[in-house]
């Protein structure tokens, strides 16, 4: 796992327009299928990541768990975000094989 890397993308996603974050809106996102890839914060409650959970099941969009609240928003420009979706397909692919070895989106 390459923290450094996949929250500089995430950086990057952000300044592109290619990331929504907050439930709601990664919800819309997940639910309109323009989301390729959900993370959601180590450090979210049980019931949001419940939530988020369910919906990217359904909609089979792949979810992951990485980093805390603080270290999310930060990297995207924002206070602390429970969840972030990325809405580029290759910032997707790029941030998942960042914080999973062998994942691609």
């Amino acid at each position: 796992m390459n923290e450094k890397k996949a929250i500089s993308l995430l950086g990057i996603a952000a300044k592109a327009g290619a990331v929504t974050s907050g439930g709601f809106l990664t919800e819309r996102a997940v639910r309109n299928g323009t989301a390729k890839l959900v993370i959601v914060a180590t450090d979210a409650s049980d019931n949001s990541y419940a939530d988020i959970s369910h919906i990217t099941y359904h909609y089979q969009v792949p979810l992951v768990r990485f980093s805390t609240k603080d270290v999310l928003g930060h990297a995207i420009g924002k206070k602390d975000r429970i969840c972030v979706a990325v809405l580029d397909q290759g910032l997707a692919n790029a941030v998942a094989a960042c914080i999973s070895d062998d994942a691609t989106v």
